[in-house]
């Protein structure tokens, strides 16, 4: 053997080391490894009984299940690519992806059939290719997800599948425009597994609750390098978040891990301490904060609430995987901070317009070089050149870098408000506005400004109760943020009318298109440019 297995390959020797061994589940299902790997070999063998050769897409739109699990295995051992698709998405935007990554399989679970029934006519996918599962009976014109396992031998697929073939097809949330597909081969995956096993010290004894949505970057990464290491994995089949039951789901289950957005903490946090106090959960060592910077205060009420757990935080992005890693010891020590480059990846550059090195304590745009870098963005061959400077992938994110080589997120390039000449960092403001103690949210954009051309314009989601003012936020920003990063005027919205992607991001060209609607009724407000 020359080359490190893949998923479906590292599955097959869990499933002969450990056969009777959990593997994967969800909340109503529980699968050995042994069962596990049969069932995507059966599965494997069914899509490719369909007529599908190597290479050809399997798109997949599904709640958290279990199945992802299966899905995933088959299409590494029959060398298919697999599309997982948001199902927070519309019919519209399914069948760009769908399209667009021309699927030659479209496999859906009950509850979201309907989004594709109102689009099937006018999809590329072949009639009888469409496969349905869930506790519903399968409806007219698809075929049964069961009956293919079923009527499919168990044993291997014969496809050679090499590391450098594409595994899955990964549509970016398309923030700023039309998702992108970034390609992602097998050997990145395996890389990304095995480092992740290393950066966070995972081995067979951890146990992880994935809750953020399988279709996306976060939980499939960390359920191939829990798969790699043959622990166990489960998925929380849940369609929304539930703090008290998912609490109580990671108690009862035994995890050990699970990576949470920040305000899935918060959720938590805010549960009666009666509720907490029913609760043994000292078999959780480690907590990832994912997609968006924890408070301080944040963090150290959940230190507070798993006494056994290391807090991580991360930075990386579906098309660069893990960049840097911050450890539990270095939390406090760096605040603000999301870490250093991960083992095995070279040191980031941060690069300014004319693509030289910024010094230390300068912004630049953030260039990583891992050894799991995405091939490519799928059919956009001048966006792919865009994104690479050599060996070196950029997402356009922004950063700087400490004299300790500590990298410390400023904002997206694509969200810099340009106001009377200079450089406004949205996330820069939102950190020091947000530390008042009564802001509980805020999100920071640009607004069109005749003076100074864009203004700076913040969205403040007052704590529970709070009554909160302009005068109050003016008042606090004096000694806080230099005069022409202030914002100059604001608006008091609650939590639910900020827009949020899958992951629970926030959307910021959704946000500014709403407030542009509304810009000629905005008060500016005098901040000074001092």
């Amino acid at each position: 053997m020359k080359n490190p297995l893949h998923l479906g390959q590292i599955l097959a020797v869990h499933a002969r080391l450990s056969p009777g061994r959990t593997g994967a589940r969800d909340l109503d299902r529980t699968m050995t490894f042994a069962q596990w790997n049969r069932r995507s070999c059966r599965l494997a063998n069914g899509l490719l009984g369909l007529g599908l050769a190597k290479g050809d897409r399997v798109a997949i739109l599904a709640y958290n299940c279990v199945e992802w699990a299966e899905i995933y295995a088959a299409t590494a051992k029959a060398g298919l690519v697999a599309v997982p698709i948001n199902f927070r998405l519309v019919g519209r935007e399914v069948q760009f992806i769908i399209d667009n990554a021309e699927a030659a399989v479209v496999i859906v679970q009950d509850e979201l059939a309907g989004v594709i029934e109102e689009i099937r006519k006018d999809l590329p996918v072949p009639a009888g290719n469409f496969i349905h599962f869930g506790k519903s009976r399968c409806p007219a014109g698809y075929r049964d997800y069961e009956s293919v396992i079923e009527a499919a031998r168990d044993s291997e697929p014969d496809t050679p599948v090499l590391p450098s073939d594409p595994s899955a097809l990964m549509y970016t949330s398309g923030t700023t425009g039309n998702p992108k597909g970034a390609i992602r081969t097998h050997h990145g995956a395996t890389m990304l597994s095995l480092i992740g096993d290393i950066e966070f010290g995972f081995t067979r004894d951890d146990g992880a609750l994935l809750v953020m949505p399988m279709c996306h970057a976060n939980s499939l990464y960390c359920f191939g390098a829990f798969a790699y290491c043959g622990a166990v994995t489960t998925i929380y089949s849940r369609k929304s978040f539930d703090p008290e039951h998912c609490v109580r789901t990671l108690a009862e289950t035994g995890s050990s891990f699970t990576s949470l957005v920040p305000t899935h903490y918060i959720m938590m946090l805010g549960l009666p301490i009666a509720i907490r106090a029913q609760l043994n959960l000292d078999k959780i060592t480690k907590l990832l904060v994912s997609s968006a910077p924890a408070r301080p205060d944040t963090k150290r009420a959940v230190m507070e609430m798993f006494p056994h757990s290391g807090l991580y935080e991360f930075y990386g992005a579906t098309e660069t995987g893990w960049v840097t890693m911050l450890h539990p010891h270095e939390q406090f020590a760096k605040l603000g901070s999301v870490g250093r480059e991960c083992v095995g990846s070279a040191p980031i550059r941060l690069l300014d317009e004319t693509g030289r090195e910024v010094p230390d304590g300068e912004t630049g745009e953030l260039y990583a070089c891992t050894p799991y870098t995405f091939d490519g963005y799928w059919k956009l061959p001048a966006k792919t050149r865009d994104a690479f400077n050599g060996d070196y992938c950029t997402v356009g994110d922004m950063a700087r870098r400490d004299a300790d080589g500590f990298i410390q997120l400023v904002d997206r390039k694509s969200n810099m408000i340009i106001s009377g000449g200079e450089n406004v960092y949205p996330s820069e403001v939102e950190a020091l506005v947000g530390s008042h103690p009564l802001v509980k949210e805020i999100a920071v954009i640009g607004l069109p400004d005749e003076k100074w051309g864009e203004r700076v314009h913040a969205v403040v989601v007052p704590q529970d109760g709070a009554v909160l003012t302009e005068a109050d936020l003016a008042e606090w920003s004096k000694e806080r943020v230099a005069g022409y990063k202030r914002p100059r005027s604001y608006a008091f919205v609650s939590e639910s009318e900020l827009p949020r992607n899958g992951l629970g991001k926030l959307l910021y060209r959704e946000l500014k298109a709403k407030f542009l609607q509304q810009a000629p009724s905005i008060n500016s407000r005098t901040g000074g440019a001092a």
